[in-house]
């Protein structure tokens, strides 16, 4: 997981980084008026106000590293002057990816390796399977003795 709760969206031409750390955060609860899992709530259903998507953009810019001008203009540009709700899934991804991180999963030849070394791990362990192994095909179930 990413500990920093960071996230690069590809969004409007480009793909940029979102980081709401605790200094964005407390901006973003003054702003909105509530707290994280409420806005997360509030974006994922049909709830959501202006600000609830509009700030977590800004504020995700700029935790991101972006200059607070340049993540105004980009937020005046591609929410303000688009249909708003083109922005709610961007919005949602950065909440999310603050309150529970961001997966970093290998992808490719990675990831098959990866997979590789965890089974070659898992068939080496010393510890008995947690089931036991499934009868053949077409023998009898096995009957209770308790």
């Amino acid at each position: 997981m990413s500990r920093s709760g960071a996230i690069e969206i590809a969004w409007n031409g480009g793909t940029h980084s979102f980081r709401l750390a605790i200094r964005q955060w407390v901006e973003l609860q003054e702003e909105c008026g509530i707290g994280p899992p409420e806005l997360l709530s509030r974006l994922g259903g049909s709830r959501w106000r202006v600000q609830d998507v509009r700030q977590p953009i800004r504020l995700g810019l700029v935790g991101g590293g972006m200059k607070p001008a340049d993540a105004n203009i980009l937020v005046a540009r591609y929410v303000d002057e688009r249909p708003l709700i083109e922005a709610v899934p961007v919005a949602q991804a950065i909440v999310l990816a603050s309150l529970v991180g961001v997966p970093d999963e290998p992808v490719g030849k990675e990831a098959a390796a990866g997979a590789a070394t965890e089974a070659d791990a898992t068939d080496a362990s010393p510890s008995p399977p947690i089931t036991d192994p499934a009868p053949p095909w077409g023998s009898p179930p096995a009957m209770s003795t308790t």
